[in-house]
């Protein structure tokens, strides 16, 4: 299992990666936490993640202690935790969807469609057409998280950015210039939803 943990946090800025090392040795990368997003688990000592700054990152840190009982007495507050808990399942379930069943043209379309997705939900702005993003991961940390070689996400990169379907200033800035048309080619509806 994970560490002893006595903190628990929430992301104010910047990105985290939750993931695992396996017995070989090998990283696997199983999420991403934005800002809003809670780090580590109330009620359970050890972390299952170890949980990663892949960019700048301020938290707000709270003892674990003090936090269960504030969750204890608040049933507001842990109303809220479960609303949570519960859109971060939601989230595992269409990575799930990603991962088994897209190419990986969808993946890498998928994957800009979810981080401005994420941005316009922490900045509280409709997900309009031009969004400018920073990516969080390098390439090497795209591919390990979507199953990829570094070489095809290059690739895939390569071709959103002919078709115009993205804009790269720089190898971590992007603009996506036409948000439907490249949830499109992710397989994705407006709602996030797989198209059938």
């Amino acid at each position: 299992m994970g560490e002893k943990t006595d903190f628990l946090g929430s992301v104010l800025e910047g990105c985290v990666s939750l993931s695992r090392i396996m017995a070989d040795g090998r990283r696997q990368m199983v999420g991403l936490l934005f800002p809003s997003d809670f780090i580590g688990r109330p009620m359970r000592p050890e972390a299952p993640f170890d949980a990663i700054a892949v960019s700048e990152v301020r938290l707000c840190i709270f003892s674990r202690s003090r936090f269960e009982s504030l969750l204890h007495d608040t049933p507001a507050l842990e109303q809220r935790l479960l609303e949570m808990t519960l859109d971060e399942l939601d989230s595992a379930r269409e990575w799930m969807v990603l991962l088994g069943r897209k190419t990986a043209k969808e993946k890498i379309a998928s994957f800009f469609a979810i981080a401005a997705r994420r941005l316009a939900a922490v900045r509280q702005v409709a997900l309009e057409d031009g969004v400018s993003l920073d990516l969080p991961l390098t390439r090497e940390d795209m591919a390990d998280y979507l199953g990829l070689t570094i070489e095809t996400v290059s690739r895939q990169i390569s071709v959103l950015k002919k078709e115009k379907l993205i804009i790269m200033r720089d190898a971590r800035h992007l603009t996506i210039p036409n948000y439907n048309a490249l949830l499109e080619v992710a397989g994705d509806d407006s709602d996030g939803g797989m198209i059938a």
